[in-house]
């Protein structure tokens, strides 16, 4: 078994059918030394226990990406901090696999620290998680579990959100998945003048990929908007910077109305890494394009991939399985039991591994597909073609006003579906003294 996974509890296998393989499936017992590649030990060598979870999070990820099905990502955690940016997610968000992410404030915060003009040497280094946090305080060292990194880098980074949002071209209500991409796109300036690799932001903006925050005043981007707001109460000094909360959220509403009914494959999935505020942001469009703005043809996510540490039994939505999604209409409620999947086990020691896996089989498609061609590859292996799909990707920011406005136009078009705002009997108030 991997290091970080944990055996799945008869609870969660109760509450995401087939997690574990199906009744009857032959128990693949064959060695990994002839494999040619990682996705053939996820298929071949993992026959049972928490490897088998491992083996059915791969047999669905390869399912979706080989059905050519628009992913959406949601991940939580200090992942841009940690550099798994760029060591898994960036290479797999460069397939142009995924439509869209959702994450946190602190996921974008963090990721513009290592392209920061004083940081010519990666500010990051390994720390004890068990060892003496006073002295790294006293030492002005910050940890976040197994990293440290000097107090002066937070520092840097306020100066620099505080100038950017000086800007004019902030000067404005906007949506969030815009001021992400323009966000995207200083962090790509600030990359390129001090030769850093690029992070998740600028490759989202360099690929048009849309970047969700549900809880966008819970991270420092936005405590440095406050700061400038503050100024603006107490000295008077204009900050017209403004998120459109509504907005971002029909977004998520327009993108996922054109997965599941214009994309080529009439269908989304979802790959959830940890929980939390991006995991619920991630699932919720599919109620409020049903239950809120009453559409009834909008489905839920036909594939749902989660990976989290939290034990179902916590009640808490990071530990919600796909199942439970289901009686929310977030996910497919004809297919949950065969395309849905919930892995008890930390990301970080998973993803990597099937990152590699997936992009070593799309490039073994590519060389089968040099030797006999594109036409006899797609024949031979249909699923060929979800791989090797179009790498620019959905680049969806680039449609945003197209498909937010089309959503508009449906909206109007059932003006007389709507009940007047204020049809609930409220309770009366008690005359206050």
């Amino acid at each position: 078994m991997l290091s970080g996974t944990m055996t799945p509890t008869r609870q969660d296998q109760r509450s995401c059918p087939g997690a574990g393989g199906s009744p009857g499936e032959e128990l693949v017992t064959r060695p990994v030394h002839p494999s040619q590649g990682l996705d053939q030990v996820f298929e071949q060598g993992l026959p049972a226990f928490g490897g088998a979870q491992l083996r059915r999070v791969w047999q669905l990820l390869d399912q979706a990406i080989g059905r050519g099905i628009p992913m959406s990502l949601a991940v939580s955690g200090p992942v841009t901090l940690s550099g798994q940016t760029h060591t898994w997610l960036n290479p797999l968000l460069d397939t142009g696999w995924f439509m869209l992410v959702s994450t946190t404030d602190a996921v974008c915060y963090h990721d513009g620290h290592r392209a920061l003009d004083r940081a010519a040497d990666n500010p990051f280094f390994h720390v004890d998680m068990f060892g003496d946090d006073g002295a790294l305080r006293d030492d002005r060292t910050i940890r976040v579990t197994d990293i440290g990194f000097s107090e002066d880098v937070l520092l840097e980074q306020d100066r620099f959100l505080r100038a950017l949002l000086c800007q004019e071209e902030f000067q404005g209500r906007m949506s969030g998945t815009e001021f992400r991409a323009r966000l995207g796109r200083r962090y790509a300036a600030q990359e390129a003048q001090n030769g850093v690799e690029e992070g998740l932001l600028a490759l989202c903006w360099r690929k048009d990929i849309p970047i969700f925050v549900g809880a966008p005043a819970d991270g420092s981007v936005f405590l440095n908007s406050v700061e400038l707001w503050a100024r603006e109460q107490a000295f008077g000094r204009p900050h017209r910077f403004e998120l459109d909360l509504h907005r971002e959220v029909f977004e998520s509403c327009a993108f996922h109305r054109w997965g599941v009914t214009a994309s080529e494959a009439k269908a989304i999935g979802t790959l959830v890494l940890g929980g939390g505020v991006p995991k619920n942001f991630n699932l919720q469009p599919e109620p409020a394009l049903n239950q809120i703005l009453g559409f009834e043809d909008v489905p839920g996510y036909l594939y749902d991939i989660q990976i989290t540490t939290a034990p179902v039994s916590d009640g808490s939505l990071s530990s919600c399985p796909p199942a439970e999604a289901v009686t929310w209409g977030k996910v497919d409620k004809d297919h949950y039991g065969s395309t849905c999947v919930s892995m008890l086990a930390d990301y970080s020691t998973v993803m990597p591994f099937l990152t590699k896996a997936l992009l070593e089989k799309r490039e073994r498609f590519e060389r089968w597909g040099e030797r006999m061609g594109e036409k006899a590859l797609f024949e031979k292996h249909p699923e060929a073609r979800g791989y090797l799909r179009p790498t620019e990707g959905y680049r969806l920011m680039k449609r945003r006003e197209e498909l937010v406005n089309q959503l508009v136009a449906e909206l109007r078009a059932r003006e007389d579906d709507f009940p007047p705002a204020d049809d609930y009997p409220l309770a009366p108030l008690k005359d206050e003294d």
